[in-house]
């Protein structure tokens, strides 16, 4: 959908970024919090590098017990890291959550407002496969996984379209940084 690309943005503007999918790559990466516990309930997917993510995926993607297990490892320590980026940014008067699935995960119950990256299907479909390891299998199991995009725009407070030329998508941010900042008075 571009998410990165707008988290980038907004970071150039001056928004912190929590980024969910860099902090789980952290916690199971070499050294990662998380290797203990995913090696005691997956043996033989972690190792010096971290957690072998194509191994991982094998197991997890096609067994809803076996990825719930691994969100239960996961969850609270990405969690326990979001909340101490709050923490660190309370002063502020934004920030931002990059986060997957988060309408899934009922995520967006702990959030002030919604913003949705969205770009049409060709488009995601494209970006998603171009990107090394990827298959069309992978990209429909992560569909199977989400949330239409459709039902997450209906669901959102702001959208902002990612299947339009770069400088859009980016006035589309500071216009909203700018909405966000009025809201609270800054």
């Amino acid at each position: 959908m571009g998410k990165s690309t707008v988290a980038k943005m907004f970071v150039d503007e001056g928004v912190p970024v929590f980024d969910a999918d860099a902090t789980v790559h952290a916690l199971q990466g070499p050294g990662g919090a998380l290797l203990p516990a995913i090696e005691a309930a997956f043996p033989g997917t972690t190792g010096p590098t971290g957690v072998d993510r194509a191994r991982l995926g094998a197991i997890v993607f096609h067994d809803s017990a076996a990825m719930q297990r691994l969100e239960a490892i996961v969850h609270p320590a990405v969690a326990a890291e979001r909340a101490a980026f709050l923490a660190r940014h309370q002063a502020l008067p934004l920030v931002v959550f990059d986060v997957p699935l988060l309408f899934e995960t009922g995520g967006e119950k702990s959030v002030d407002k919604v913003v949705v990256v969205s770009a049409d299907a060709a488009t995601q479909r494209a970006r998603v496969l171009a990107r090394p390891g990827q298959s069309t299998e992978k990209f429909e199991a992560i569909l199977a996984r989400q949330l239409p995009d459709a039902q997450k725009r209906a669901r959102a407070d702001y959208i902002i379209p990612t299947d339009v030329p770069l400088a859009e998508t980016q006035a589309a941010v500071r216009a909203l940084i700018a909405c966000l900042l009025a809201e609270q008075g800054q």
